[in-house]
Parts: structure tokens; C-alpha cells; sequence
């Protein structure tokens, strides 16, 4: 009955034991990344615009249409995680 349960709830596979440590890890490693491309889509919208010619309005347009997508990517991959119980929300302790 355990390794059923094991094996119901994500813990079975190539990692068994050990998917509990590698997965907030690995969570960590795509938010960060996913932010860092967020950065860096940003960072291209403003040298098109600060360009200004009218093929460099199509690409600002399509580098803030990159960045909203891959913020609510973020947004669906930390809500999903936090539902999954690979993160969990804590806030500051009162005293």
C-alpha cells in the first residue's frame, strides 16, 4: 500500500525517495530563468523603441507580446507548483 500511495503522489519513477528534494530545486531553476528571459525581453523593447523606425515597431511589439506570455507562463507554473505542493507560500512571522 505505501508504494501505491508513493507511486500516487509523484514519488515513484527514476527518483524514488529522493523527487521531494529535486523537484522545488529544479522549480527554483526555471523561475529563475523564466525571469531572467522576462529581463531580457524588456531590455529588447526598450532598444526598439528608443530606435524608433517602423520596422522597430513590429519588433517592440512583439517583444512585449513575448514578455506577457512568458509572465503568465510564470504565473501557470508557480500556481501549478504551489497546487502540486513542490512550494509552498509562507509570509512574515508576527511576534
Amino acid at each position: 500500500m505505501a508504494a501505491a500511495e508513493a507511486y500516487a503522489h509523484g514519488y515513484g519513477g527514476c527518483f524514488p525517495g529522493r523527487l521531494d528534494t529535486v523537484m522545488p530545486v529544479l522549480i527554483k531553476v526555471v523561475v529563475l530563468i523564466a525571469l531572467a528571459a522576462i529581463v531580457v525581453s524588456l531590455g529588447s523593447a526598450l532598444y526598439h523603441l528608443s530606435r524608433g523606425t517602423q520596422q522597430d515597431s513590429a519588433k517592440l511589439a512583439r517583444a512585449l507580446t513575448v514578455r506577457i506570455v512568458l509572465s503568465l507562463a510564470l504565473f501557470a507554473l508557480i500556481m501549478l507548483a504551489w497546487y502540486a505542493g513542490l512550494i509552498t507560500p509562507h509570509g512574515v512571522i508576527p511576534r
